[in-house]
């Protein structure tokens, strides 16, 4: 690897998620530890540890680029929880689907559909 992201880093542009696990992702040639966004403008590091910290404020960056986004993936972690409804309302009301999942299978969707071109974010949290 050459490198890891800070914490409220960032990597520009599109990558796939090469690894998960570990408390980690790679992609891009490089690893991090910890949760992360793939924007459409690139890898952000997220401070979510937990599902329940999702919140809209957690997802301004998400939400700020809702013209590129069609679809939100969650990886809510080990297990599948449940988003809070006022949250899925913000996001349908910004144009965006959204699909909760566990992070492995958040992390290969967004693989696949990022591979067709589709307009498709994901927010995931790291898993040991």
């Amino acid at each position: 690897m050459s490198g890891s992201l800070s914490p409220g880093g960032f990597l520009p542009g599109r990558h796939g998620i090469d690894a998960y696990g570990n408390g980690g992702f790679r992609f891009g040639d490089m690893s991090h530890r910890g949760s992360i966004l793939m924007l459409p403008s690139g890898v952000h590091a997220w401070a979510v540890e937990r599902a329940d910290a999702i919140t809209t404020s957690s997802l301004a960056a998400v939400l700020a680029e809702r013209e590129a986004i069609e679809l939100l993936l969650v990886g809510t972690g080990a297990d599948i929880v449940f988003l809070p409804d006022p949250l899925r309302q913000r996001l349908k009301a910004a144009g965006i689907g959204l699909d909760a999942m566990q992070t492995g299978a958040a992390a290969r969707t967004y693989n696949i559909l990022a591979a067709e071109n589709r307009k498709v974010a994901a927010a995931l949290i790291a898993v040991p």
